[in-house]
């Protein structure tokens, strides 16, 4: 018979049973949509830290590798960190300053200036960073006259670059640059040359070339990665704790209605 008709409390177990775990509506529709994403950051995370590792492993394998022609590039398909020796000359005249460098807190730039080697090829040479404390006057910087033989290494970038604002075509030169972008100054110059950057190793033609593998290390990629599943975690376990506070609430309730 039912309790309501008889005018008899309702026994405990039907209360425990109603009220076991009661989060809300609210809450449940929120840890359904953000639970998964948390996850998926985490993993994502980790993902990039795997990758990251194999690049630098990728470049202190090939960091050690003897160093070969630019004639030698055009029968690889993968480029990226392999060492070249270089021999050829400088153009001074089309020098590009790739802005919004810092090292050490210092803002600066880096100078790359299209290399024509003794093979026929233009290359694109990273000679390295220069602080430019004051952006009211040119940098000032030097380039080596007649031939000079260089060593350094390919870079390829994991993907497009930000970039900034439009390169502006009709300034002079030297040329502020938000990006480092061979092919623009290739068509821009008329000229044939490789698609990727040459950055120098340490020589007397280099400038600082203190060159990060990758912008972000494995470790903290793994970092973040934890601090997404601990979200996650947290968060799983303030639903719980809402679902039990509010059931018990509920049972508190019921077990004081008025007979």
């Amino acid at each position: 018979m039912n309790n309501e008709v008889t005018g008899q409390r309702p026994q405990p177990e039907a209360v425990a049973a109603r009220g076991r775990f009661r989060p809300g509506w609210l809450p449940s529709l929120m840890v359904l949509a953000l639970f998964p994403a948390l996850l998926w950051l985490g993993w994502w995370q980790l993902g990039r830290a795997e990758e990251k590792r194999e690049l630098t492993e990728l470049f202190e394998a090939r960091r050690e590798a003897a160093p070969m022609d630019v004639a030698a590039l055009d029968g690889l398909d993968d480029l990226a960190y392999r060492r070249v020796h270089l021999r050829g000359h400088f153009d001074a005249q089309h020098s590009l300053l790739l802005d919004n460098r810092t090292r050490r807190g210092q803002v600066g730039i880096e100078l790359l200036q299209p290399f024509l080697d003794v093979s026929g090829r233009w290359l694109l040479v990273n000679r390295g960073w220069l602080a430019w404390p004051d952006r009211r006057q040119t940098p000032v910087f030097s380039t080596p006259e007649g031939e000079v033989s260089l060593y350094g290494w390919v870079y390829v970038p994991l993907g497009e670059p930000l970039r900034l604002q439009p390169d502006q075509p009709e300034r002079g030169w030297p040329r502020l640059v938000t990006r480092s972008d061979p092919d623009w100054l290739w068509r821009l110059l008329g000229r044939e040359g490789l698609p990727h950057e040459i950055r120098l190793e340490p020589g007397p033609v280099a400038l600082e070339v203190d060159w990060p593998v990758v912008a972000m290390p494995p470790a903290k990629h793994l970092g973040y990665a934890v601090q997404w599943f601990a979200l996650a975690v947290a968060l799983l376990g303030l639903y719980l704790y809402l679902g039990l506070h509010n059931a018990r609430e509920r049972r508190h309730e019921s077990g004081h209605e008025p007979v």
